[in-house]
């Protein structure tokens, strides 16, 4: 199996791991004195979250060429 397809399949896996990591940042953040733990986990699951969309763009800029 090719890198397109592994990311095909998992992308649901990404995208809830990458929510429940937002949302976890999110209650830390808010809960916490110090800020900046819950908003690098907020911007973490983000980047998880976001990562299947991200390969496919990176994967059309490349074979548009």
């Amino acid at each position: 199996m090719n890198a397109s397809l592994w990311f095909d399949a998992f992308s649901m896996v990404f995208n809830i791991v990458g929510m429940v990591m937002g949302v976890g940042g999110l209650l830390l953040a808010q809960r916490s004195q110090r800020r900046w733990p819950g908003y690098t986990i907020t911007g973490l699951g983000f980047v998880i979250a976001t990562l299947p969309f991200w390969y496919q763009l990176l994967a059309s800029m490349a074979g548009a060429e």
